[in-house]
This record gives C-alpha cells, sequence and structure tokens, in this order.
C-alpha cells in the first residue's frame, strides 16, 4: 500500500548547498521508488498560518518499507542530509495509505 512523507520547511538561508541537496535528494527518492507530488509553496493559503511562506513537499512510495529505506539511508543521512543544514526548519511524517 502506498506511503507518504511530507515535509513542510520554512527556508531561510537558501545555499548552493541546499541546491545540491534538493537534487540528490530528489535523484535518491527516485531510486527507492518515490515520486514528488507536491513541491513548493501553496498557491493560496485559505485558512490558518501553517503554510503561509512556507514550501510543502509531498512524495508518494510504493509502501513504507520503501519511504523508510529512502530516508534511513545511509546514502541519505550521511551525505545528503547534511547539506540543508543552516537552511531552514523542517517538519516531516510519514504516513500510510489507508
Amino acid at each position: 500500500m502506498p506511503a507518504y512523507i511530507l515535509s513542510v520547511v520554512e527556508l531561510t538561508n537558501l545555499t548552493e548547498e541546499f541546491k545540491r541537496y534538493s537534487a540528490l535528494s530528489a535523484a535518491l527518492s527516485k531510486q527507492f521508488g518515490g515520486e514528488y507530488l507536491i513541491r513548493g509553496k501553496a498557491a493560496k493559503v485559505y485558512e490558518g498560518q501553517l503554510f503561509a511562506g512556507k514550501i510543502v513537499v509531498l512524495s508518494r512510495f510504493p509502501d513504507m518499507q520503501q519511504l523508510q529505506a529512502f530516508y534511513e539511508s545511509e546514502e541519505y543521512q550521511k551525505n545528503i542530509k547534511p547539506l540543508r543544514a543552516g537552511s531552514g526548519i523542517y517538519d516531516i511524517g510519514s504516513w500510510e495509505a489507508p
């Protein structure tokens, strides 16, 4: 059953390292069967403040095992994730489809 990972990002410092993070993370995600469903700022925030000025990334994976294999991989944790250090505030969670 599909699994989803949602990131809500308040980007405070756009660096060259963040740009590399974005490209490398996308490529690695794809290797694990991930695909972006949403990537960017909301076209319009209808209610609340959670999404105001934030970047939202929603990705779908074939199943929770593939999602976890991506996020917990040594490549992501040791080589890619550190590239986003100091670039913002990240709130990230995962869900399985019902």
